[in-house]
């Protein structure tokens, strides 16, 4: 049951409340909420793209850390940058939320504003979904349908040996904002408070520069969502090359450094491991990255240059004292032994 005011909502209210709050659905969309599935046009020449994105309280956010629009907004997000990194364009969403019992149907509502403002933001209609009860945590799972032109979709699996490894934006700062948020102190400044938690609680998706990216001939791609670690390592495996990289030209923004130093933390392990800043990492041929920077200038979305692609396997890092390491995907990983507490 769903509260408000002590009052309860049924199923149908309760979607009806949450669904007016969402803008109207676009030119793709036949029809959209309101029958048993959702009426999309299809385009010729273009490939569809589908990804989804399930998120737990107490496993992906906090209430503590994150205001519900917050979770909202970040769960359309996370999965728009699924297309983003494909190089497609979002089009449609549908969302699915498992909700706890004597849940207060204000702070639905409030997760539905910042759904709203996401689909407004990357121009997404969201045509259907469901609602079910639950005992346990909350739990939101949205898919995103896209749209790229066929055969210009970036995969993981195209990295070529002579390729550069870039990354847009900068990294680390996702997990640098969730520490400020989880471990406040004084000696943290507003100005650096915000840029860190603003990134960890709304993160951009990079759909334009996927785009771009995608149609000056770049065919590997990848979202930063696990950490760049874990994303490096499975464009090397899907691949089947080797990704050498220099962690001294990671993008680090200044409030990332700062609050790593405060915190004794090495800079770098928010990069590498912290996850979540939804950033695009890929490799493309020399002369395609040299274009891809012009375009980046343009669009005031750095790209960086990383490393290169080499014969192999696994990833190197060229640490910034020199030395060689292999660089293991250490990001978040559900099943691993000790995410289970095995």
């Amino acid at each position: 049951m769903v509260v408000r005011d002590e009052r309860p909502y049924d199923e149908f209210s309760l979607i009806s409340a949450l669904t007016e709050r969402l803008p109207e659905a676009g030119a793709d969309v036949r029809v959209g909420i309101g029958d048993d599935a959702a009426v999309l046009i299809a385009h010729a020449g273009e490939d569809a793209l589908v990804t989804t994105d399930t998120m737990v309280e107490g496993v992906h956010f906090r209430t503590e850390t994150m205001h519900f629009s917050d979770v909202g907004y970040k769960c359309l997000a996370a999965s728009v940058s699924d297309i983003a990194a494909m190089g497609g364009r979002p089009t449609v969403a549908t969302l699915s939320l498992a909700i706890p019992a004597k849940t207060a149907l204000g702070k639905l509502e409030q997760l539905y504003d910042g759904v709203a403002e996401a689909a407004r933001e990357y121009t997404v209609s969201v045509v259907g979904g469901d609602v079910v009860s639950t005992t346990g945590p909350l739990v939101l799972t949205s898919t995103v349908i896209g749209r790229v032109s066929v055969g210009l979709a970036m995969l993981r699996s195209a990295a070529t040996v002579g390729d550069i490894v870039f990354v847009t934006g900068d990294l680390g700062r996702s997990a640098a904002g969730l520490h400020t948020l989880l471990h406040p102190s004084p000696l943290f400044r507003p100005e650096e408070l915000g840029y860190a938690q603003a990134k960890h609680q709304r993160p951009t998706a990079r759909v334009d520069m996927g785009q771009w990216l995608s149609g000056l001939g770049v065919r590997t791609c990848n979202d930063v969502s696990d950490g760049l670690a874990s994303e490096l390592n499975e464009i090397a495996h899907a691949s089947k090359v080797r990704l050498r990289v220099h962690l001294s030209q990671v993008p680090l923004h200044p409030s990332t450094r700062r609050i790593a130093r405060l915190a004794g933390i090495d800079e770098l392990d928010f990069a590498l491991y912290g996850g979540e800043d939804y950033e695009l990492v890929g490799t493309a041929p020399p002369h395609v990255f040299a274009n891809a920077l012009a375009v980046a200038d343009a669009m005031t979305c750095k790209v960086t240059a990383i490393g290169r692609v080499e014969a192999g396997d696994g990833v190197v890092g060229v640490w910034p004292d020199g030395h060689l390491d292999v660089v293991k995907p250490r990001g978040f990983n559900h099943f691993a032994a000790e995410e289970r507490g095995v």
